[in-house]
C-alpha cells in the first residue's frame, strides 16, 4: 500500500507520516493535529477491502472511550482512497517491551501486568464487548507522564464482537464448527475445537500470554506442518496435551489457580475479575513484592537495553 501523504488532511485536521507499523487491516502512520500538535496513531485500509475492520473499530472505541487504559479514537473517515482511524499514539507493546528486556520479565512484572489486563477485559466486557484477539503485541505502554508509562493499554479491537444481542439483550447462542477468530498461540482450547468464543476465552487466552511471558515460550511454539491448517491443528492438540501443571511447572501456584478457575467457566457465565486480579496480586504478597507499578522496563531500562536504537525512538521520548 503506497499512501500519499501530501494530498489533503485527515478531517481537516490530521497530517499523516511515515509508516510506523502494518498489520492484516493494513498500514498504521504517525500522524499529527496542525492545529495543536498532538501527535496521534492513523490506522489506514483500503477502501475497497473485502471485509472492511476499521468502521466497526472506530464504533467498539466510541462504546469504550473514555477510559483508562483503552486510547481515545479521535476521528474515523476516507482518506483518498483508504479509510481512516486516528488514534491516541501510544509507546512500545508489549512483545517490544519484552524483546528489549532479553525476553525475560520478572515474575513481579507478569504479575502486575496480568492484574491491569485482567481489569481492562473486566471494563471491556462490561461493555457487552469480548476481544478475542489476546496477544502481547496488543497491549502497549502509554507515554510522556509519570502515570502513563505505568499504564497497561488494550488496543486494537478489529476482531471484537458483541456477546450480548442488542435487541434481546440476551448472550449470545452457543454455537460449534466456527472458524478460528485470533491468534493461535494464545486462542483457548475451546477455540481450537471450534466452539463460539464468550468471555472465558479471553481471560483464558490472556493466561496463555501470562505464561508466555513468565516462561519465555510456550509448549506448542515451533512446531511445523505443511498448511497453515494443519499447524493451527497441531498447536491446538498440544494445547489439549499439556496440563495445566505442566505449563505452570515452577511458577507460582497462583497461575494453575488462574487457568483451573478459567477453564471452569461455562460458556455464559460471568467472570469473577476481582479473584483473579486479587491471584495476581497474592503472587506479590507470598513473595513479599510492593504494587507499585515499577515494571521491568522502567526498573532495568539503563542497563536492561538500549532505548536509542529502539526503532520507534523518534516517538517514545519520555525519558
Amino acid at each position: 500500500m503506497k499512501v500519499n501523504q501530501q494530498t489533503y488532511l485527515i478531517g481537516n485536521v490530521y497530517s499523516v507520516g511515515r509508516k510506523i507499523g502494518a498489520g492484516n487491516f493494513g498500514e498504521l502512520h504517525l500522524g499529527r493535529n496542525v492545529h495543536t500538535n498532538e501527535s496521534v496513531a492513523i490506522k489506514l485500509e483500503q477502501t475497497k477491502a473485502k471485509t472492511p475492520q476499521l468502521v466497526f473499530e472506530f464504533r467498539y472505541y466510541k462504546m469504550l472511550n473514555p477510559q483508562e487504559g483503552i486510547p481515545n479514537a479521535h476521528y474515523y473517515g476516507q482518506y483518498n482512497k483508504y479509510n481512516a482511524l486516528v488514534l491516541d499514539l501510544l509507546g512500545p507493546n508489549i512483545e517490544e517491551l519484552f524483546d528489549m528486556c532479553g525476553r525475560k520479565f520478572t515474575t513481579k512484572t507478569v504479575a502486575m501486568f496480568t492484574m491491569q489486563a485482567v481489569r481492562r477485559l473486566e471494563y471491556v466486557h462490561g461493555k457487552q464487548l469480548i476481544y478475542r484477539d489476546m496477544k502481547p503485541e496488543n497491549f502497549c505502554i502509554g507515554r510522556q507522564t509519570y502515570q502513563s508509562i505505568r499504564t497497561v493499554f488494550l488496543v486494537d479491537f478489529g476482531l471484537a464482537k458483541r456477546y450480548i444481542d442488542p435487541e434481546t439483550n440476551l448472550h449470545i447462542p452457543f454455537k460449534d464448527h466456527k472458524s478460528l477468530t485470533g491468534t493461535a498461540r494464545y486462542m483457548s482450547v475451546n477455540t481450537h475445537l471450534g466452539y463460539e468464543q464468550s468471555r472465558r476465552d479471553d481471560l483464558e487466552a490472556l493466561g496463555n500470554v501470562a505464561m508466555y511471558l513468565m516462561r519465555g515460550s510456550l509448549p506448542w511454539q515451533g512446531l511445523k506442518a505443511d498448511t497453515l491448517k494443519e499447524r493451527y491443528q497441531k498447536i491446538g492438540e498440544t494445547k489439549q496435551k499439556t496440563t495445566i501443571e505442566e505449563l505452570c511447572k515452577n511458577h507460582p501456584p497462583q497461575m494453575s489457580t488462574y487457568f483451573k478457575y478459567v477453564r471452569s467457566l461455562s460458556f455464559a457465565a460471568t467472570p469473577d475479575y476481582s479473584y483473579l486480579y486479587d491471584l495476581m496480586h497474592e503472587i506479590l504478597k507470598d513473595k513479599k513484592l510492593d504494587l507499585d507499578w515499577e515494571f521491568d522496563w522502567l526498573v532495568k531500562r539503563a542497563v536492561c537495553f538500549d532505548w536509542s536504537k529502539f526503532i520507534f525512538h523518534f516517538i517514545f521520548n519520555f525519558w
